[in-house]
């Protein structure tokens, strides 16, 4: 089957059952445009893509074509957050209100930083329904949060904070740094690693970026959903996290300049699968790759210590979150390994760190799914992975 796909890149031979693997998701998955690539030992074993950049499949994916990677943007996020700490100039156990005292509204005087990140801040969604345009409007973003009461008393448990994520801890950061998130990204950890990944995209780099399409409808299901159930109400906290504005999640969104100009830090990320592997793989191994230092070993392990687990109030069903990653959990098991952290994309991508096997892992795609929890693509690159070590 790998005969009928043109992969490019380059693959350690061993680590063919990955290449293998990945020409198989070409041809029985669907897959249009994706990459894949792995760090071992902060050594890359495997940086490949294939397919197209367009639906109409008249652009090459490239060694260069960037993607929108949805919620993966998370991770690379959270770091900025858990590198402000390690500069001494953030608490993550601190009242929120410390750092931007208007949050201090509605019953939030003692929400922690530490709850924006493990999505305990009862704050996944705005009750009343706003315009598309006030997503790009940070100061109007930011103000509504900070006046919205949360949804339950914070701490008390946790829900996924799909959107509001971003905007939460960009606030922070900006209180503190009089920078925006996605600056911080570029200054402190992107460009010091040479990342091709990028929260505000500028527009020099439109014609690198990938289509974005949107998922089949999926077949139907005797299994019961009740996340499905509930997004059918339009008043219900996860049709808000998901779609207040309505805008979000639809690909005739993601595909515009106003978008990937933004800084959505929990959605709108731009970049290579390469990038995201490379960041992940330094986490896996110490914190530090080609002499540059991302995270401390003290960071490291928070990134990997639960701070949330059971039912999600958000989604509707267990998740497992530490301070801005997702960890192991039903369905969801980025891996092999207990300490793995990192988080997935809405349609399929996903990037995590494997610290017990010393590996970075990311794959980018820009043919979106509905799987129930892990992308199959995804999955199946993540055994093949693990049969080749």
């Amino acid at each position: 089957m790998a005969d009928n796909v043109e992969i490019q890149g380059q693959v350690d031979p061993r680590f063919n059952r990955v290449k293998e693997a990945f020409a198989h998701n070409f041809v029985t998955k669907g897959e249009v445009g994706a990459a894949v690539a792995i760090t071992l030992d902060n050594r890359t074993v495997v940086d490949i893509w294939a397919g197209f950049a367009d639906r109409a499949k008249t652009r090459p994916w490239t060694r260069d074509t960037i993607v929108n990677v949805w919620s993966t943007t998370k991770g690379p996020a959270a770091m900025c957050l858990h590198r402000l700490a390690e500069q001494g100039r953030l608490d993550l156990d601190a009242p929120v209100s410390r750092y931007w005292p208007e949050f201090a509204q509605a019953g939030k005087e003692k929400v922690l930083v530490s709850y924006l990140l493990n999505h305990k801040a009862g704050l996944p969604a705005l009750k009343q329904q706003i315009p598309a345009e006030m997503l790009y409007d940070w100061e109007a973003m930011t103000a509504a949060l900070a006046a919205h009461a949360p949804w339950w008393e914070p701490g008390t448990r946790h829900g996924y904070h799909a959107f509001t994520y971003g905007y939460l801890i960009g606030e922070v950061l900006r209180r503190i740094t009089g920078k925006t998130l996605g600056t911080y990204l570029h200054e402190e950890i992107a460009q010091p690693l040479g990342l091709d990944f990028h929260i505000g995209l500028d527009a020099r780099h439109d014609s690198r970026v990938a289509q974005m399409i949107g998922a089949d409808p999926p077949p139907p299901s005797t299994e019961p959903n009740p996340f499905a159930e509930a997004f059918k109400d339009q008043e219900s906290l996860s049709y808000k996290a998901l779609s207040n504005p309505t805008s979000l999640m639809q690909v005739k969104t993601i595909n515009t300049r106003e978008w990937r100009g933004a800084e959505i830090a929990a959605a709108n990320g731009h970049g290579t699968a390469r990038a995201l592997a490379r960041l992940y793989g330094a986490l896996a191994c110490g914190g530090a790759v080609d002499g540059v230092q991302v995270l401390s070993a003290d960071s490291i392990r928070r990134c990997y210590t639960e701070q949330s687990r059971g039912l999600d109030a958000v989604l509707l069903r267990e998740t497992r979150f530490s301070l801005g990653f997702m960890l192991p959990q039903p369905g969801m098991p980025n891996g092999r390994n207990p300490r793995n952290f990192g988080h997935p994309g809405a349609g399929g991508s996903i990037a995590y760190a494997d610290p017990d096997a010393r590996i970075g892992f990311a794959y980018v795609m820009n043919k979106m799914r509905q799987d129930n929890a892990l992308d199959s693509r995804a999955a199946a690159l993540i055994d093949a992975m693990y049969a080749s070590l």
